[in-house]
């Protein structure tokens, strides 16, 4: 899970850095690696983030839908 301290927005903006790091071509072959496997880690934190959101707003899209529906009765 990811710490408090780490938004959705700051994992995004350490991800795109990661990407310039990586573009540069300036790295080692040491440091590419830490620094790749430091992205697919932010990756799965950013992609279970936006899944627990999306289930979130279902959530509450469905609920609104159903007292929506039995008001209508």
């Amino acid at each position: 899970m990811a710490k408090k301290s780490e938004t959705y927005e700051s994992m995004l903006k350490r991800l795109e850095e990661i990407v310039k790091a990586s573009d540069n071509g300036e790295l080692s072959l040491e440091e590419s690696m830490k620094i790749y496997e430091e992205g697919i880690i932010l990756c799965n934190k950013l992609y279970k983030s936006l899944n627990e959101s999306e289930s979130k707003i279902k959530t509450l899209v469905d609920g609104e839908e159903k007292d929506f529906l039995s008001e209508e009765e």
